[in-house]
């Protein structure tokens, strides 16, 4: 009996896979990265791109924190600032120096908050550091991590990465290391978060995951 039904359970799930794949459109629905990046293996990576400065990304940033507790064990998920233009790299390692500091949870949110609800000005260095201290860090370790070779690394990274997978905006999901989010997508921040669904849906599929 138990074998019977994990068997039900199996198939359930390939048909599951199967009308997704089906549903899903290249061209509508996903991007591919050409050429395909290679992820961790036992991995399934899921990777945002955003902006603290991006309205629509600080739109979704709620619903993300949220939908990143339901993702399985097996997903990996991290976000790259995306740096378009001179003055969006102060954020983008704004990001990176909470993030080595560990204070991404506690801080993230208040950036997109500062910057769209608050209009405080975050694209130089002086004004993120004034902030960050305003916000109870400390100045000298703040400035020195921000100022350290590893973040200025990760910030390079981040120019490398967003050529690399071609991102033409933000927010945009890559899912892995294969299909990007479509630019431009015409639905909501919760239609664009269960795409990803359906596209890591499909990735499972493809890599023979359960």
């Amino acid at each position: 009996m138990l074998k019977l039904r994990n068997l039900i359970a199996v198939l359930a799930m390939a048909i599951l896979a199967a009308s997704v794949q089906a549903e899903l459109k290249q061209g509508r629905d996903y991007d591919l990265v050409n050429p395909p990046q290679s992820t961790e293996k036992g991995k399934l990576e899921v990777i945002e791109f955003f902006s603290y400065m991006c309205p629509h990304c600080n739109h979704i940033d709620p619903l993300i924190s949220k939908w990143q507790k339901t993702l399985a064990k097996d997903v990996q998920f991290q976000r790259v600032p995306v740096i378009f233009r001179p003055q969006w790299e102060a954020p983008a390692r704004l990001y990176y120096t909470l993030d080595a500091m560990g204070e991404t949870e506690k801080l993230h949110g208040a950036v997109f908050a500062a910057i769209h609800n608050e209009h405080t000005d975050l694209m130089n260095e002086a004004n993120v550091i004034n902030w960050v201290v305003q916000k109870g860090l400390d100045r000298k370790k703040f400035t020195d991590t921000y100022n350290s070779f590893a973040v200025q690394s990760k910030a390079l990274g981040s120019k490398q990465k967003q050529a690399t997978y071609g991102i033409p905006g933000v927010p945009a999901f890559v899912v892995a290391g294969k299909y990007r989010t479509p630019d431009n997508y015409p639905g909501g921040p919760d239609e664009m978060l269960k795409l990803v669904d359906e596209l890591i849906a499909k990735a499972r599929a493809e890599q023979g995951r359960k």
